[in-house]
């Protein structure tokens, strides 16, 4: 049995409904829908939703390779009805004299040193709060997945140099800095 695959899915405040492999919720920030693959089957008991595995299905498959399958189905089902609940939230933060983020309308406009000002489109479903220095951003999503892209997108505008440590980074990553040159 998969260990991530067995555990069963939190679906207090969120209204779910499973129809053969089809998994409808609806909550506070988001809806939508997740088509599960034949193997599995969705079952709710109380507050609780649990995938198991189809028996005529699964026999097809060898033991790890449905249990890598089920619980990349359980963590992705879980992401979803979690976002739909409560948004997920990433702190950037930019470090480097001068460097900063306005935000206009729909798009935030970053100011990193270049020679002119680089525009982003932020996606409809992501929002974006800027700090009074314009040097800290917090992102959020009901979905994790975009919420994920689009934060390594904003990073990779300004990837943080090892000597100084200027650049654009998540609030967890950590960069080893390196000596500069000595006599």
């Amino acid at each position: 049995m998969s260990k991530i695959g067995r555990k069963p899915i939190d679906i207090s405040n969120v209204q779910v409904d499973v129809k053969g492999s089809e998994v409808s919720y609806k909550g506070a920030n988001s809806s939508g829908q997740y088509f599960l693959p034949e193997l599995f089957e969705a079952k709710i008991a109380g507050k609780k939703l649990t995938l198991v595995p189809n028996a005529k299905m699964a026999e097809s498959l060898k033991s790890r390779d449905l249990n890598c399958v089920w619980g990349m189905h359980r963590a992705l089902l879980a992401n979803a009805i979690v976002g739909s609940k409560n948004e997920f939230e990433k702190l950037i933060e930019i470090n480097g004299l001068g460097y900063k983020v306005v935000q206009s309308g729909v798009n935030l406009v970053f100011t990193l040193g270049y020679s002119h000002k680089i525009d982003f489109k932020l996606p409809k479903k992501v929002s974006v709060s800027i700090d009074r220095s314009g040097q800290k951003l917090t992102v959020k999503s009901s979905d994790r997945e975009l919420l994920g892209k689009v934060c390594d997108k904003i990073c990779s505008l300004r990837r943080p140099e090892p000597y100084k440590g200027t650049g654009i980074k998540l609030s967890t990553e950590h960069i080893i800095r390196k000596a500069g040159k000595t006599k």
